[in-house]
This record gives structure tokens, sequence and C-alpha cells, in this order.
């Protein structure tokens, strides 16, 4: 067997015993896991456990926070899939982490301001989305418990990092 061939399979499974289980049955989510390669944006050290149950350590954080980290694969396809997103809608994601969550909201959605507290993560995510070709994100390093100056109207306010108090 190739490497090619084993990530293929480690994402089938991922889909099929993680993701389906967790009642994420919208087939067109289910396609957009299988080719939109998490692999690509999880931190180096822990790239061999990208398809596993599991949240992830966050590496490139300038200030390291204890619990940055990318959550589970269920998590995030059952978050993709309650959203409900349309494809003419703008997102407002809070808290950017590696950028993942952002390329599956840029599939659905026509664009996303990705907010990320931390410059490291921040620059991370733009750099992991700019490598896999995703165009309709804006990474902003910016505290998102903070207004947005007026202007920008969103479709849909998702949470993807943890915040302390709203």
């Amino acid at each position: 067997m190739n490497a090619t061939h084993d990530l293929e399979r480690l994402r089938f499974n991922m889909i099929e015993q993680q993701i389906r289980p967790w009642d994420v049955l919208d087939h067109e989510i289910l396609e957009l896991l299988a080719q939109i390669r998490r692999e690509d944006y999880v931190p180096k050290a822990h790239r061999s456990l990208a398809f596993f149950d599991m949240e992830l350590p966050l590496e490139g954080a300038a200030h390291k926070e204890p619990g940055q980290c990318m959550l589970s694969p269920k998590v995030e396809a059952r978050m993709l899939q309650d959203l409900h997103i349309k494809k003419h809608e703008t997102v407002l994601e809070i808290g950017s982490g590696s950028g993942f969550m952002a390329a599956l909201l840029a599939h659905r959605a026509a664009q996303v301001l990705t907010l990320e507290i931390d410059p490291g993560l921040a620059a991370v995510a733009a750099e992991n989305l700019g490598r896999n070709g995703v165009s309709n994100v804006e990474v902003r390093n910016a505290d998102g418990s903070v207004p947005l100056p007026s202007g920008p109207t969103f479709d849909v306010i998702v949470l993807s990092g943890s915040v302390a108090r709203l």
C-alpha cells in the first residue's frame, strides 16, 4: 500500500466510524470532509493523528495558552451540518486555529471572515488556507469579543474557539 491510499483509508474510516455515528448524515458535508485534506491543517507534530477522534494541540501560537487545539473531526462536522450554510451567505468565525474549519466554511459560503486572537495562529491559518487554495477567507488577527467596526454583516456566526466569557 502507498501513503496516499493509507491516508484515504484513514479519511474514509474517520467519516464512517466517527462522523456518521454522530448523526452527520448530510451527503454534501460528508463529501466535503472526504475532499478537504484535514491533515494539511494539523500541526506537523500531530499529523499522524489527523483522523483520530480527539482534539489536537495547535502549534504556532505566539502566546501559548493552555487548551488551544483543533476540535475533533466529529465536532467540526456536526457544527458544519447544524449551521445549514447556503452558498450565498457570509460567515464570521471566531477562533481560526489552524484554518481547517474556515476551509470547510469557505466551501459552503460565499465569504468567510475568521478572527484569531493569537497572532501566531492567525499566521498559521492564513498560510494553511493559502497553501490549499482557499481564496474566499480573510484571516484577521483580532479579538472576537470586541465588536467589529461598522460595515460587514454576517448571515452566520460560529464560535470555533472557546471564549472565557460573553
